[in-house]
This record gives C-alpha cells, structure tokens and sequence, in this order.
C-alpha cells in the first residue's frame, strides 16, 4: 500500500507588517506556490487585518473596518499561512536568526520587512492631547472622531496629500477646516506654484481655509476655541483640534536596532533584489529606501511586493528599479494629477499651461528639449486629462504637431490617445502591474468579461483610477479580434438604450410591459432596465410618473418624488427657478421649515433644500408648498434641476444681458424634460461668468450682440469644461440650439450616461455636433424642435398630480394601515437644526422616546 507522503516545509519566512505592502506581498507568495518551501508568519501592530489604507476616509463616511478589509476573515487560515494580529515584533536578532515580539521568539530562515511609516509631528510647545492627533490607522480616525464630536472648528498642519485628505475628513465629520501649511503652496512636492494656486482657490471656494508659508512655534491655550497656534510671523489661529499631517517617516526602528544599513533620510538599504544589508532579510513599502529615495505610494509597495515573492517562489522577476510617481487623486472633490517631472527641472525643457481663473483650473504640460515626448505634467481641476498624458509619458509616445492642444479643452486642440496607438508594454494598471500586453494575453485565450478580467488580472482593483481605460483598451482589443462586444441594457433587453429609445419612439410603445412583451425576454424587468425604460417614455410622452404604469419602473427616490437621505428621511426642492424668489415665498419656505422641523441649506444651484422629512409628511408639505405657489424641483429625477443665474444687466454694473430674465425662460421651458441623466443649466450676464456657465450642461454667457452657448459640461466626480458651441446668438436661435441639443442627447446617449461622456463618444466630436444641431446634416432638426415643444407643452407638476388623486398618496405612508411616524429615526440638534443621529449618539436617546 502506498502512502501519501506530504512534504516538509523546510523554512520559516517572517513577515513583519501586515498593511497594504505586506498583505499584497502574502497574496503573491500564495499564488506562485512559495507556500510548498515556506512556514510563512505574519505579524502585524493593529489588530485589524490588512486593510485599505487608500480609501481609509471613507470610514467616515460609514465604511467600517470589515468592509475596509483587504481579504476575507478566514482567508490567511484557510492558505496556511500563521497570522498574529496585534503582536508586534519588538526587536530582530540576526545572529540567532530570531524575531522577538511581546508573545515570545520565532526562528526566521527569511525575513520581511514591511512595516511602512508613521506620520511625523514636528517638535512643537504644547503639541499634546487633541492638539497632536495623527491619521494614519483606523484607531487614528475612531480618536479623530471622539475629539471632533464637540468641536466646531479643526486644523491640519500640512497641505500634502494626505493633509487634504484629513480636511476633508474633518469636513465631513461637520467641522469648519482649516489647513496650516509651511510651504507657500499647496502639495508642494507634486504642483508648481500656478498649480498650487488653482488648487488653493477651489479649496477655498469650498469653505476650507488655508493659511500659506506658516511656521507654528507653540500651541497654547485659546481664548474662543480650545488652542491657539501661534506663528512664526506674528500671527494666530484658533482651533479645538489640531490634526498633523506633516509628512511620513519610514518604520526604521527595528532595522536601526539591528545593525542593518539604513539611508541618511532614513529607510532600510535596499538593492534591486529588495535585500538589506543582510541577505536573509528583505524590505518592502515605504519603510524602504531604494537609491536614496523612499516610496510613498502603495504601486511602487506593490512592485517590491511581487518582487520578493518571485525571488522566494523561485520564479523569474524583474529587479526593482525604482518607481514612476505619478499620481491622480480627488482631494476635498478637487481633481489633481502629477506626472512625472511636473515642475519642469529637466534642463532645457518647455512648458505648455493652460489656466482658466474663473473656474481656478490649470493644466501644464512640460515636453523635453528637441520637443518630441512629455515628461510631465500638472493638472488641478479635470484629470480627464490624465490617462493620455500618463501613456505618452511612460512610453515614449511622439507628440502631435501641436503639443498645446492635449491640455487644451475639448473640441480645440489634439484628439485623445486611442487604445490603438499604445504598445503592449504600456501600462494600464499601475497599482497591480497590468500592462496592455496582459489584457491582450487574456483576451486570445478567450475572457470577453470585464469582470472576469479583473478577476484574472486584478486590473482596476487597486485605486481603481485606471477602471475607463482598462475597459476601453479591453472592449478595443475585442472588437479588434472580431468579438462583438455585449452592449445589452441587460438581461432582459438586447439592446442599448438608444436602440430602445427609437422602438419606443417609432412604435408608439406606452408601457414597459408592451416594451418588454413585443421586444424582451423574462417577465418582470430588473432595476437595471425599468428604470431606463420609464425615463424613455417620460422623456417621449412625457406622461406622469405618478401614473399606476409608470410607478413600478421608478427607483426609490423617483417613486416618492423625493431624495431619500441617509436616515430614511426625505428632502424637500421646490423649484425656484433662475434663483429669483419672492420674499413672501421666502417666508412660507421658512414657516414650513419651522413647522416640520426641517433641516434647511441653500444649494450651490441657488435652491432651498429642506431635509428631515418623513414619509407620510411629504404631501402635508407639499400641499403647503403648492398652494403657496411653488412646484417640483425634480431634485430627485434624471432631469433638469436648475438655471444658475447672476443678477445681470438689470443690477450689475458689468452685466450686458438679462440673465435672470433668460434663465427663468429657460427653466420654465425645460423642467419638465427627462433625460438618461440629470441636466444643470446656468445662465452669466457677462463674460466675468459669475453663474459658472462654463461648467453646466448647458451654459449661456452675455455678449454685447446676444448670447454665446456653451455645451457638454459639468461638475461632480468627474469635472469637464463646457465647449464653446455657438456664439452671438439672438434669444429665439438660443433656444432653438438648446431644443434641438437636448432632444438629440435624449435620442442618442447611453443609459446614466452625463452630456459631458455623450459628447466625448460622438464621432466626429464637436464639429459633427455643430452639424447636426446648427446645420441641420441629419434632417432632424424640426423633428427635435417638435418633439421638445410637446414635452413644454404637457407639462405637469408630479407632485400637484399626486396631492390630488387619493389612490396616489395611500403611497405616502411608513406602515400599509397606519399613519404614524418610524419610530426608528432619531435626530439631534447642531447648530440650531436638527440632523440625523449618528450610530455612536442612538445610546443617549431614551429607549420610550419616540422622536419624530
């Protein structure tokens, strides 16, 4: 009988560290089978598992720890591979080949060092309790937190990346934040000053102060708030928290007491192979210093990572060579990218800017001497930008004729780089490593899933900022091989929305189920089509979604008309359109605010919203609102929400036209419209662009001869400056471009898909828009205009309608038979208003009480 004889594992492998470097670092171990030669051990300080220290504010935002975790609960277990959370290694024994943590010694055949950074604290007077946090770990934040609950106002000393992010977490934990910074510009290692200027006044128009070239010598007690920082020069500022974010130190200590080489700015010696000093021990991640330079982004932690691991499996590796720092982030909601020698050090190279003061954007494009590659970049405002310029950087691509026109807007200058132009070695992935030639690899041996490609590659799973040019060069590269790439709404519908759009236009189709019987598959519809579907039909016939047909295709906030906010609350938009209201509107707003006891906030769009309704009050309120002459502000809908405007020629010194006047046209014309997204309008009564039409769907700019449209912008996750469409317009051609352009956006565009994207796919791009709404090339121009009259022409309040048919509001109620308040939201008072009871603040509410 033959016995199954299971191989010895011959050696120890001690990693110390478990972050994001360390835990990549077991993951590849894993997958190239180093776990047939090594015992492998992990320890790490916290007593979380490894987890995304990338989106690591978003805890925040009411992420937890699990759902931060980079691996399931089980997963190092069930490899074999011995993890020891919340024991740290205290010192390194390299003679006897031995860790020695708080729990004891392990022998260690090979050793990993991975233990990252810590935040630095400048030697600061009176730098202690909540003047002296940091935010680097979850026990950081959950001490952040407790220090914010009665604060009013935060600071964070260092206007780095990290330090912006820190803000914004203070923003969002409802503190007013300021960001203390000893150089005289913002992210000083990655902007130039014109960079760091743009970046400044965008974070300053969102309410977060930033105080430049300040030196804080001590921190004292405050007179108004708890502390006070005095500076170098003189001045002060007063905070009840101090948060420091003045840049990172590597995690050296255990190396120093060792004896092992470590740089003179600190971090471990390493060599190509990622090896100390000592061959039997290896450093990763940012406590590493390679050539003099430490790393400070997890891609280059990574790389080391997989370095290692191939070195261990016995696998082929490339050396490490150093690291492209280049990033692209969203900061406070600001875009910022840096690409490579983005201050232009390089001797003898050029520099292209573009910079755009009303809207505080800048772009710069540095090229090399003889003109021909990019060497670097600075983008603040729209990385849109980004993925191009990053691939002519990395890969040597040759510049087009005119350089100037990759950072030029849209529409002027030269075309994006498509997938097509390339090469295999570019890479797409940096965080993982994945390179075009890896998802063509794929693609011959037969995934045509982007899922599944992700899956395999791991592409888009890191940052997730290569996720739109993973899937171009994916669906390009099938599309090249002769596979058809699925297009489908969904399951139920094999076609695209713009497919659905002209059958239910040319057939005259009036409900999904007639839809779904004469063109679909299945018998129900899913949350991806039913809502697509029902905008269609609003936006061909524009019938109620109130109706009885329409309500099952609508999603939550469509179905009760209302945005439903994080407590299961609803918020209240009237419509208050161009901005301009009536006083005595101003007071009915403020008596029902007061008598329902709302939350209340003007808008960036020059709307009231008002939060913290229940279910079964929204008609009750909306009454009111009705009576007193207000209507439905489609805050909830894909559709248009609101006309920004200044005050204009009739009150400005500067202004040329009546914007107000043109912006209540406007409004009124369109607000009954439905579209694949939502639409924002603005209307400037002179070029000083006060309403920032440039960054609208649909922006309209005061000349002294008319009216100058501008199309395709917008801001949000993704912010794209609108193109200059058309200009010296009279009012009636104004409107007659705008009628036709929406309507074909309403024809053409893609499910959720924004004007700004829609535009970017069309080919031909602006000039084949300008030939179909200005030239009329299709024969569609007096079919558009008609088909947008009937939507002007039908409209109707959704809430007017539904407050009058009672079989509409039984709708409007939290339990079937009964009209009482949910006894299960909870609310506290903050400034004057109520909001909703944070997780940590439901133990001070009596258990009896019923708040309402």
């Amino acid at each position: 009988m033959n016995a199954t004889v299971t191989p010895i594992k011959s050696e120890t492998l001690v990693i110390v560290g478990n972050g994001m470097v360390g835990h990549h670092c077991i993951e590849q171990l894993i997958e190239q089978g180093a776990l047939a030669q090594y015992q492998i051990h992990v320890f790490g300080e916290e007593r979380q598992r490894a987890y995304d220290r990338v989106h690591l504010s978003e805890y925040f935002g009411g992420r937890d720890a699990e759902s931060l975790a980079l691996c399931e609960a089980d997963y190092y277990t069930r490899h074999g591979v011995q993890a020891h959370l919340g024991v740290p290694v205290i010192a390194i024994d390299r003679e006897a080949g031995e860790v020695v943590t708080t729990e004891g010694r392990l022998h260690y055949d090979k050793l990993i060092l991975a233990t990252g950074s810590y935040p630095f604290v400048p030697p600061i007077p009176g730098a202690e309790g909540n003047s002296r946090l940091v935010y680097r770990t979850l026990e950081d934040l959950d001490g952040i937190r407790a220090a914010a609950a009665s604060a009013k106002r935060g600071v964070v000393v260092g206007g780095g990346l990290l330090g912006l992010e820190a803000a914004n977490a203070l923003k969002s934990l409802g503190l007013e934040a300021h960001v203390v910074e000893f150089a005289p510009r913002l992210m000083p290692v990655q902007l130039d000053d014109e960079g760091g200027a743009a970046l400044k006044a965008r974070i300053e128009a969102l309410g977060v102060g930033v105080h430049l070239s300040r030196a804080t010598q001590e921190i004292v007690a405050g007179e108004q708030y708890a502390y006070r920082m005095n500076f170098q020069d003189g001045e002060y500022l007063e905070t009840d928290l101090i948060l420091f974010s003045a840049g990172i130190r590597p995690q050296d200590a255990l190396a120093r007491a060792c004896g092992l080489e470590v740089a003179p700015r600190g971090g471990v010696v390493i060599d190509s192979e990622c090896r100390t000093s000592d061959p039997a021990i290896f450093a990763i991640g940012e406590c590493a210093s390679w050539n003099g330079n430490v790393f400070g982004l997890v891609a280059p932690g990574y790389t080391m990572a997989r370095n290692v691991a191939a070195q261990l499996a016995g696998q082929p590796h490339a050396p490490f060579m150093g690291a492209d720092m280049s990033t692209k982030l969203k900061l406070l909601g600001v875009d910022v990218g840096s690409i490579g020698d983005a201050h232009g050090a390089t001797a003898g190279s050029k520099s292209y800017r573009y910079i755009d003061e009303a809207t505080a954007s800048y772009r710069r494009l540095v090229v090399s001497a003889d003109g021909k590659t990019v060497i670097g970049a600075v983008l603040v405002g729209d990385n849109s930008y980004y993925d191009t310029l990053l691939q002519y950087a990395q890969n040597g691509i040759k510049l087009p004729a005119e350089p100037a026109g990759l950072i030029l807007p849209a529409g002027e200058g030269a075309p994006a780089l498509g997938a097509d132009a390339l090469p295999d070695t570019a890479t797409l992935c940096s965080c993982h490593n994945v390179t075009k030639g890896a998802v063509c690899c794929q693609v011959d041996a037969g995934v045509t899933d982007l899922g599944e490609l992700k899956a395999i590659t791991k592409a888009a799973t890191g940052c997730g900022g290569c996720a739109a040019l993973v899937k171009q060069v994916f669906e390009h590269e099938l599309a090249a091989r002769g596979v058809s790439v699925d297009k489908s709404l969904c399951e139920h519908f094999a076609y695209t929305r713009q497919e659905l759009y002209g059958i239910i236009r040319v057939e005259g189709i009036q409900s999904f189920e007639e839809l779904l019987a004469r063109h679909g598959r299945g018998h129900t519809g899913c949350d991806i089509c039913k809502p697509a579907v029902g905008s269609i039909l609003a936006s061909c016939w524009n019938q109620p979604i109130t109706d009885p047909l329409l309500i099952p295709l609508q999603d939550t906030n469509d179905t009760f008309m209302a945005n439903m906010q994080k407590n299961g609350t609803y918020s209240i938009v009237p419509r208050i359109a161009g901005g301009e209201i009536t006083p005595d509107k101003l007071i009915v707003l403020g008596q029902i605010a007061k008598k329902y006891d709302l939350y209340t906030k003007i808008t960036g769009g020059q709307r009231i919203d008002l939060f913290g309704a229940q279910l079964h009050e929204l008609p009750d309120i909306w009454g009111e609102l009705i009576a007193a002459g207000f209507e439905t502000g489609h805050a909830y809908g894909k559709s248009l929400r609101t006309v920004k405007s200044c005050v204009g020629s009739t009150w400005c010194r500067y202004g040329v036209q009546d914007s107000v006047g043109m912006a209540l046209h406007l409004e009124n014309r369109y607000k009954g419209l439905r579209a694949p997204h939502k639409i924002k309008f603005a209307v400037s009564g002179c070029t000083r662009e006060c309403a920032e039409a440039q960054s609208k769907d649909v922006g309209v700019i005061a000349t002294d001869k008319g009216w100058n449209l501008y199309v395709a912008g917008n801001g949000g996750m993704r912010p794209r400056h609108a193109e200059l469409f058309a200009t010296d317009l009279d009012d009636e051609t104004l409107v007659r471009y705008i009628d036709r352009f929406l309507m074909f956006y309403v024809h053409t565009a893609d499910r959720l898909q924004r004007t700004s994207v829609w535009r970017e796919s069309l080919e031909g791009g602006l000039d084949y828009l300008k030939a179909v709404i200005i030239d009329d090339s299709l024969g569609l121009a007096a079919e558009l205009e008609s088909q947008m009259q009937h939507v002007v022409d039908t409209y109707e309040c959704e809430w007017a309608n539904a407050i009058s048919d009672p079989e509409k509001l039984k709708r409007f109620r939290t339990f079937v038979n009964d009209h009482r308040a949910d006894p299960d939201i909870h609310f506290v008072k903050e400034r004057e208003q109520r909001r909703p009871a944070r997780d940590a603040e439901l133990h001070l509410i009596p258990a009896a009480l019923e708040v309402n």
